[in-house]
C-alpha cells in the first residue's frame, strides 16, 4: 500500500467518524433548495426561496396561531377497526404506525387558547396521520371541539388537510359529512363563528363536507383543494384543465375562497377575524 493510499484511507476514516448533524439541512418539497433547518424554522417551515408552505403537524401550527400557551382537548374514544379491515396490513396495524410516526392519537387534534387575546378553539388535521384522513376518530374529534367552543363561548377554528375519507371505515367514514355538518349548524345556532383554514392539501371528503362550509373561508398559498383529482376530471370531462387548476390562487380567482394568506401572516388575520366576528355578536346582544 502506497503513502497516497494510506493517507487517504487515514483521511476516510477521520471523517467517517466525525458527528455530522443528520437534521443541518432541510430540503424544500418545491425547489430542492437545502435551507438551513434553523433558518427553515424560524420562517414557519415557508421555503425562503421560493416561498413553499410545506405541510406542518398539530404542534407547530398551535404554537403558530396562539398567543402562548394553550390546553391540548382530549378526544373521545371511539371504536378501532369496526369493520375488521385488512388490505396490505391490517388496520390496526396502520394505526399504530401511524400514532408512532406522529405522536397524536388521530389525525385531528384540538386545543384551546388565545388568538389576539380572545379565547379560541382550534382543530389541526395532520396529513402525516394516514393522510389526515377522516374516519370515525377524526369526527369524534370535530364535533368535540364544537362542544367545546359553545361551552367556552369562543369561536371555533378548523385547519384541514386530508386525502378524503378513510376507506379502512367505509360507510362509517362518509357518515361523518353529513355529522359534522350538523354539528356546525350547532355553532350557529349558538352564534358562534366558523372559520376555515384549508392548508396542503385538502381533497375528497373533508372538501365535501366542514371544509367548504366556514363564515370565512381562508387558505395558505399554492394550497391543493378539491374534490376528486385532477387527472380524474379530465379523464371524465375529456378535456385539458387550466393551469393551476385547484391551486388555492386559481380558487380565490374564482370566488371560492375568501382569502389566500402567508403563513407569517395568518395569526394576525386571525386575531382581526375574531375580533370581528365576536364584536358583531356583541353588538347584536
Amino acid at each position: 500500500m502506497s503513502w497516497l493510499t494510506r493517507t487517504r484511507q487515514r483521511m476516510t476514516d477521520f471523517i467517517s467518524r466525525r458527528d455530522t448533524p443528520d437534521n443541518l439541512w432541510t430540503k424544500c418539497g418545491n425547489c430542492g433548495a437545502m435551507v438551513y433547518t434553523k433558518e427553515w424554522d424560524e420562517n414557519d417551515a415557508v421555503c425562503p426561496r421560493c416561498d413553499h408552505h410545506e405541510r406542518i403537524g398539530p404542534k407547530q401550527r398551535f404554537a403558530l396561531v396562539f398567543d402562548g400557551e394553550w390546553t391540548v382537548i382530549p378526544s373521545p374514544k371511539v371504536v378501532e377497526d369496526p369493520l375488521r379491515f385488512k388490505d396490505q396490513k391490517r388496520y390496526t396495524e396502520r394505526l399504530k404506525a401511524a400514532r408512532a410516526k406522529t405522536g397524536e392519537s388521530e389525525a385531528m387534534t384540538l386545543a384551546r387558547g388565545e388568538i389576539g387575546g380572545r379565547t379560541a378553539v382550534v382543530a389541526v388535521q395532520n396529513f402525516a396521520f394516514m393522510g389526515g384522513s377522516m374516519g370515525l376518530g377524526v369526527g369524534e374529534a370535530f364535533l368535540a371541539g364544537i362542544d367545546a367552543a359553545i361551552e367556552a363561548d369562543a369561536p371555533f377554528v378548523v385547519f384541514t388537510a386530508a386525502g378524503g375519507a378513510r376507506m379502512q371505515e367505509g360507510i362509517l367514514s362518509l357518515m361523518q359529512m353529513p355529522r359534522t355538518t350538523v354539528g356546525i349548524a350547532a355553532l350557529h345556532e349558538a352564534g358562534l363563528p366558523y372559520i376555515v383554514v384549508l392548508t396542503d392539501p385538502t381533497t375528497g371528503g373533508v372538501t365535501a363536507s366542514y371544509a367548504m362550509l366556514g363564515d370565512v373561508q381562508i387558505a395558505e398559498p399554492g394550497a391543493l383543494i378539491g374534490f376528486a383529482g385532477q387527472r380524474v376530471i379530465e379523464q371524465t370531462i375529456r378535456e385539458k384543465l387550466p393551469e393551476g387548476f385547484q391551486r388555492a390562487e386559481y380558487l380565490l380567482e374564482h370566488g371560492m375562497l375568501d382569502m389566500v394568506v402567508h403563513r407569517a401572516e395568518l395569526k394576525e388575520t386571525l386575531a382581526r377575524l375574531i375580533e370581528l366576528l365576536t364584536a358583531r355578536r356583541r353588538a347584536a346582544a
